[in-house]
């Protein structure tokens, strides 16, 4: 038997490792006349000559132990590993390792072998097990009488049998096997462990337990307990936690509830509750596209839908939904308690922003380039259309902007970049990389990352010269960028938009404005800081650069001084 990949990991290219190894392995070709004690003696020399980290030790083992199974060990591999069972305990600190990595093998080998093995014999072997470890004649966890009995499926007359086989031998009278199990589950429920006490009540079809059990795993908390619990129950019981779980206004948990066991015709006002809190939540994320999947074009819900929309201050989507949807007019109905609530936000005049210059051509692009080499301080931000797909990858970035305290300038990256990469190239590079203007992000180091990820033939997004991270500053502020210019400027951001479709084009106006902000109102938080005095920000230091040629980042403090650049404004 060679060693594959996973065995020569665990050698890490240690010879005298390997030679033990391959002696181990040598022992194991013809298990017919190995011991379990012997097996789990080799076992133990294999792990402790293993040099790498004990997961990757854990596989290459476990991938060994299933391998090793089809060497006929006696009196075949199911049993051989219950005989192993009962003496791992012996190993005292791996015991528990040893355990678990038999178990996980035995699993393994039994979905793929096929060679037949005595399955009565294997269940009574492994239901006596069960009884010794419950009676604690064997040092095992609960944990693991829960996968002996997953893996091997022990029922209540090999749990009979087993204890029939101990009666005769030791001339005792321990009750019935349904007794007996019973009993255990009580043990569980005093230690407050529900779910191996569900595990057993649903392995076992045990139904006379009430209502109390229910309550008593939802006042501990045990919400998955419960449901499992009440799943088996059957509808009745479930009605009572969805009931519980209403009261206890965890709406969520309702939700997931009755989605999960078609109980949406028994409890439509809480469906309807859940899911325009669903809504309400992912619009407040600014996850319309999402929100508008999840309505299911549900008449009700698309109106509920635009309703928050409109709360929102949200004039574009409001119009498309209704559009899309033909809703002709914003349905008559009562303000719902959990509408969004509009604080007051910052917009461009209050700013007096006096130009926002949208860059799609290259004479665009040279113009921009030469008026933001003039600026000795711009904020910098990016924006893509969102993408919802669990594991897919982000989209491309569509957007860039680049503002001063007064003009921002909005860059088409997906246009320039088809039409002339050459040359929004060499124009970032002057802007990024010029060690006279400094940049303003929040959290850009990551959009700097999704930008090189995006246009990866591009040189200009791998460098940077004179970053400042102003989250680097205020890292006490929550709430983001939002909640940071509430914090400085005594007004938020409307965060509505930053989910939107940012590669249609042309963008909206509240589009254009919303990105705009995001890059200018950077600008005016600089200006905030405070220059003199004891609450002086060492801004300074945390500039940092990523120059060409340079693989690590570094934080220096630049010759620059502050008045050079304003940071004297109030």
């Amino acid at each position: 038997m060679g060693l594959d990949e996973n065995e020569a990991e665990v050698c890490n290219g240690k010879d005298d490792a390997c030679q033990m190894w391959t002696l181990c392995t040598h022992a194991y070709y013809d298990l017919a006349h190995v011991s379990p004690v012997v097996f789990l003696f080799l076992l133990k020399e294999c792990y402790f000559y293993g040099t790498c980290k004990a997961t990757a030790k854990f596989r290459a083992l476990q991938h060994q132990v299933f391998l090793v199974l089809h060497n006929d060990p006696k009196p075949g591999p199911a049993i051989f590993v219950v005989q192993c069972l009962y003496l791992s305990p012996l190993f005292e600190n791996h015991s528990q390792g040893f355990t678990h990595l038999m178990i996980s093998a035995l699993r393994r080998f039994l979905k793929r072998s096929t060679t037949s093995e005595d399955s009565l014999e294997v269940k009574d072997s492994a239901a006596h097990l069960l009884i010794d470890i419950i009676r604690g004649k064997i040092c095992h966890d609960e944990k693991i009488v829960m996968k002996v009995l997953e893996i091997v499926d022990v029922k209540l007359t090999n749990i009979e049998n087993a204890m029939c086989q101990i009666k005769k031998k030791h001339d005792l009278s321990c009750g019935t096997a349904i007794e007996f199990v019973e009993q255990y589950i009580f043990q569980l429920v005093e230690s407050q462990l529900y779910m191996q006490a569900v595990t057993l009540i649903e392995h076992f079809s045990i139904r006379h337990y009430g209502q109390s059990l229910l309550l008593d795993m939802i006042q501990k908390n045990q919400f998955n307990a419960a449901e499992k619990w009440a799943t088996f129950m059957g509808r009745p019981m479930l009605f009572i936690l969805v009931e519980e779980f209403i009261e206890r206004n965890m709406l969520k948990n309702a939700y997931e509830t009755i989605q999960k066991n078609n109980l949406k015709q028994d409890f439509p006002e809480v469906y309807k509750r859940c899911k325009e809190s669903s809504l309400k939540y992912l619009a407040e994320k600014g996850c319309w596209d999402v929100a508008e999947a999840r309505t299911n074009n549900d008449r009700q819900l698309m109106e509920y839908l635009v309703y928050l929309a409109m709360e929102a201050g949200y004039a574009e989507k409001v119009n498309e939904l209704c559009d899309r949807y033909s809703i002709d007019r914003f349905p008559d109905v009562k303000v719902p308690e959990t509408s969004i609530q509009q604080g007051r936000y910052l917009n461009l005049n209050e700013l007096l922003v006096e130009d926002i210059i949208w860059v799609d051509e290259v004479e665009g692009l040279l113009d921009a380039t030469s008026h933001i080499e003039d600026f000795k301080v711009v904020g910098v931000d990016c924006e893509w259309k969102p993408n919802y797909e669990k594991g897919s990858k982000p989209n491309k970035v569509s957007i860039m902007q680049i503002a001063s305290e007064k003009m921002a300038f909005i860059f088409d990256l997906i246009k320039l970049h088809r039409e002339a990469p050459d040359v929004l190239d060499n124009c970032l590079t002057r802007i990024l990389l010029s060690p006279r203007i400094l940049k303003l992000g929040y959290n850009f180091q990551c959009d700097m990352k999704q930008l090189a990820r995006s246009y990866e033939e591009l040189k200009c997004f791998k460098n940077y010269e004179m970053l400042l991270d102003i989250q680097n500053i205020f890292k006490e502020a929550r709430g983001g960028l939002a909640g940071l210019a509430e914090k400085v400027l005594g007004a938020s951001l409307n965060k509505t938009r930053r989910n939107s479709n940012w590669e249609q084009r042309p963008l909206t106006p509240n589009q254009l404005e919303y990105a705009a902000l995001d890059a200018v109102v950077l600008v005016h938080i600089f200006h905030h800081l405070p220059v003199q005095g004891h609450d002086k920000f060492e801004w300074k230091s945390c500039i940092v650069s990523h120059p060409e040629k340079t693989k690590k980042s570094k934080k220096y403090v630049p010759k620059v001084e502050e008045t050079e650049i304003g940071t004297n404004k109030h």
